[in-house]
């Protein structure tokens, strides 16, 4: 067993020119070099903008590209909630930019012809306890009526076509859900922004953004300075660089995952419908099969962050759950362990925007994938000079900082014993 991102593990690594050193100046400088910093890099550079992007470290090398690998529609709380608090009409245009999110990453890969296995098989979201089916099917009714006409309930007596377990009581089929390989996906994408004129710096982590001249921002890093008229920061939860604003309103909450050696027809007999899953507990879990037929299973194992200790300790417990619920898996082997970062927001909404002259896009909240690559598309438009409310789903929603946060979650403890309680009482 690997203590490494299957995704990454299974794709080339971006391999642009090496650069001796950057520019003086740009258009746009894009700070962050995962799903959100590519998109926007690749919009930019095809509608003409000198588009730089600063990467840290390596393309995808954080959450864009170690995640569970689901693409999904929907939005990450109650559809319901949303509406009582932003009326009808806002609530339902957040959750179809969600839709628009997977439509994107589908086109990107057509368009690009990116090889990542992208395909439309759809979510699953499973009933952990007798309620909790209950729950889904008064959402599920709410949903038809305004935002998913597709949807479809799941009896208990109905989930042995869709999966072989006896762990759940029913479920709801959200058809648009999508799955993919991030790390072809994230390769091809930084080929794709590279291709269309975009320049991108890996290894070359932002020290500090000031003002330069005419109203310009120098951006200082450890390979040189450069000056841009527009700068966007898709850092997700970055613990590191000058991001001190956000920081105080992310709380990076590591997510695990681990992944089995390829299964072959015992694939067919658990996942027959080959779908994403995800549970309704609290700290529940999630689980697709790859192109491969390995299944990739993960959750809050643990509340901690990913480090190599901390993943090898997450994936004993999910090599626990996923045998629970699916014990016909028996002793196969596991090739892959491996954690990540979610940049959480406390009401799990996406924001995005501008402040202090500097455009931001972040707090994804664990459905990165699809709105990453939206958002990055989307703040590209704004930064060309299109309207920010008429791009952006998340325009003018209140973004206060997490009282008592500074940057280091030191009460994720707090949060795991909080959760844990709810999904005992519930």
């Amino acid at each position: 067993m690997t203590l490494e991102s299957y995704w990454t593990d299974t794709s080339s690594r971006f391999a642009d020119a090496a650069r001796a050193r950057l520019p003086d100046t740009a258009d746009v400088v894009v700070v962050g070099g995962g799903f959100t910093g590519l998109s926007a890099a690749r919009s930019l550079a095809m509608a003409g903008a000198e588009v730089v992007l600063l990467e840290a470290a390596h393309v995808a090398g954080e959450a864009s590209g170690r995640n569970g690998g689901q693409c999904n529609n929907g939005i990450a709380g109650d559809f319901g909630a949303l509406a009582a608090r932003f009326g009808l009409d806002r609530a339902t245009a957040i959750y179809r930019a969600f839709d628009a999110g997977v439509d994107l990453v589908e086109a990107i890969a057509a368009e690009e012809a990116i090889a990542c296995d992208f395909v439309r098989n759809g979510k699953l979201k499973l009933a952990d306890k007798p309620a909790h089916y209950d729950k889904i099917a008064r959402a599920a009714d709410l949903l038809a009526r305004h935002v998913e006409p597709d949807i479809r309930l799941l009896a208990p007596g109905e989930l042995a076509a869709e999966i072989g377990s006896s762990a759940f009581h029913g479920g709801a089929i959200f058809p648009r859900s999508a799955s993919l390989h991030m790390g072809r996906f994230a390769t091809g994408l930084a080929a794709a922004a590279v291709r269309h004129g975009a320049r991108l710096y890996e290894h070359t982590p932002l020290i500090r953004i000031e003002r330069g001249s005419g109203g310009r921002h120098r951006l200082i890093t450890r390979a040189g300075t450069i000056e841009a008229r527009q700068v966007l920061l898709a850092t997700g939860a970055s613990m590191n660089g000058p991001f001190g604003w956000l920081r105080r309103r992310i709380v990076p909450i590591g997510s695990f995952i681990i992944a089995t050696a390829p299964l072959g027809d015992l694939a067919r007999q658990i996942m027959p419908g080959r779908r994403n899953c995800t549970t309704t507990r609290n700290i529940g879990n999630y689980f697709r099969l790859t192109a491969d037929d390995r299944l990739i299973f993960g959750g809050r194992a643990r509340f901690a962050l990913s480090n190599p200790r901390s993943d090898a300790r997450s994936g004993a417990i999910l090599q626990d759950a996923m045998r629970r619920v699916f014990p016909a898996l028996g002793a196969a082997p596991v090739d892959y362990t491996w954690g990540g970062i979610v940049d959480m927001t406390a009401d799990r909404l996406p924001r995005a925007g501008i402040r202090d002259g500097i455009h931001y896009a972040t707090g994804f909240s664990g459905h990165g994938t699809q709105m990453s690559v939206l958002m990055g598309q989307r703040m590209a438009r704004i930064i060309a000079g299109a309207r920010d409310a008429d791009e952006n789903p998340f325009h003018g929603i209140d973004w206060p900082a997490i009282p008592g946060h500074w940057g280091p979650p030191w009460f994720l403890p707090l949060v795991g014993a909080y959760y844990r309680y709810q999904d005992w009482r519930h």
